[in-house]
């Protein structure tokens, strides 16, 4: 059994970030953690190549590219919610998700060493958020100029990665 991180208050976060946090359905955050992490193995490692590189428009993502945005997101998110449970009140800028990825050279790697990268990323997310005491998962910060506490971050690894997986089977995936 994990620890509980209840779910945050609107007022913990930035409107934007409502629709992801509501894709979180789970009561055991550090959970779904893994729940959501064995659901992405799974959708993204029965891919071929053919569809792993796939764009449904001009100017979109591929699989690969989506992959990695998923781990570089859950990394920033993760430093975030360090520097506020450790009460650093430096307001933290955004981040151009992007700029990141026509340099991130994710189409040119195998899913194995991509889904190999996320798996190390979320085992050290999921360190980093079991160990916060309850005060530090209420910690609050302040992130693209909008207020974020520590649980929302929390709460953002999974929807995110949850919006990223619907975008896939509804976009790509056809």
């Amino acid at each position: 059994m994990s620890i509980m991180i209840e779910r945050p208050a609107a007022s913990e976060h930035a409107p934007y970030y409502a629709g992801y946090l509501g894709l979180v359905k789970g009561e055991h955050l550090l959970d779904e953690f893994q729940q959501s992490l064995q659901e992405t193995q799974a959708l993204v490692g029965s891919l071929s190549e053919e569809q792993l590189l796939y764009r449904y428009a001009e100017g979109k993502w591929n699989i690969k590219e989506i992959l990695l945005h998923i781990s570089d997101a859950e990394r920033i998110f993760a430093y975030r919610a360090l520097r506020f449970a450790r009460q650093d009140s430096t307001p933290l800028s955004g981040f151009d998700e992007n700029s990141y990825v026509p340099v991130s050279g994710a189409s040119e790697r195998s899913v194995e060493s991509l889904l190999s990268e996320f798996v190390a990323v979320r085992a050290a997310s999921t360190a980093l958020f079991s160990n916060f005491t309850p005060e530090m998962l209420r910690a609050i910060g302040t992130a693209s100029n909008n207020p974020m506490s520590v649980r929302a971050l929390a709460y953002l690894v999974v929807g995110h990665e949850a919006h990223h997986r619907k975008v896939i089977r509804e976009r790509y995936l056809r």
